[in-house]
């Protein structure tokens, strides 16, 4: 199955010298595209060294820090123009590991949408401080409640979509960006009716490089949960 993997980055300079070619050893039918937000760290520069050397990777250059959302955003519309049949989310940091990629291939040729939870067969996720796991934990709770999903982890930035799924989101009207990108995009599937599947992954803390994490971006996840229910019950969503 043709898969692309959208790797958002700001400053991850260490890490995709080194993720890049473990996607690539995954196989001809893996490729890349890396969102890169005008790095500092000289993180887009190298990303187009790397294309330059496989032709199946791919940089999309952003002028500033516009955030997460935004860049998988774009990500998402180069992706529906590509001869791909799913398309991934990854976080650039190691967090998510490149090995469970065939997993999620074998599992979306069944559903529409697989998401790697970190808390569908209990809690894994590794070197958190305790406050943080907390924070996510409950957050994901919370947005349970709120909104009506079933999904055990919400806030989860490693996914697969099925092309046609995203052609089928309204793109351009997605408002959020952080952690609340994530909420609003399942929101978005589950509303549509697509079929969405949690498989368990281990969530292993960033191996270098600095948290993008910041009180923005808890308080947009705080007020969208609440956004996407009114949206639900005036049958906008």
């Amino acid at each position: 199955m043709k898969s692309l993997i959208i790797v958002p980055t700001y400053n991850e300079f260490d890490n995709i010298r080194r993720l890049l070619p473990e996607l690539m050893a995954l196989g001809p039918d893996i490729r890349v595209l890396v969102v890169d937000d005008n790095s500092p760290d000289g993180t887009g520069r190298l990303a187009d060294k790397l294309a330059a050397e496989n032709e199946r990777i791919s940089v999309l250059h952003r002028p500033k820090k516009l955030g997460l959302g935004s860049a998988y955003v774009a990500g998402f519309k180069h992706a529906i123009q590509q001869d791909v049949d799913c398309v991934f989310e990854m976080d650039a940091d190691f967090s998510h590991d490149p090995a469970m990629i065939p997993k999620f291939i074998e599992e979306i040729a069944s559903c529409d949408v697989v998401i790697g939870s970190r808390y569908i067969s209990g809690i894994n996720v590794v070197n958190w401080p305790m406050s943080r796991l907390l924070l996510s934990y409950f957050a994901n709770i919370y947005t349970r409640v709120v909104t009506g999903m079933t999904i055990r982890d919400t806030t989860s930035g490693f996914k697969c979509f099925r092309r046609e799924v995203l052609e089928k989101i309204d793109l351009d009207n997605v408002r959020s960006d952080g952690y609340a990108f994530q909420i609003e995009m399942n929101f978005r599937c589950w509303r549509k009716g697509y079929r969405m599947r949690e498989i368990p992954i281990i969530f292993v803390d960033r191996r270098s490089g600095t948290s993008k994490l910041s009180q923005g971006v808890i308080n947009e996840a705080v007020w969208i949960v609440w956004w996407l229910r009114l949206q639900r019950l005036i049958r906008r969503l």
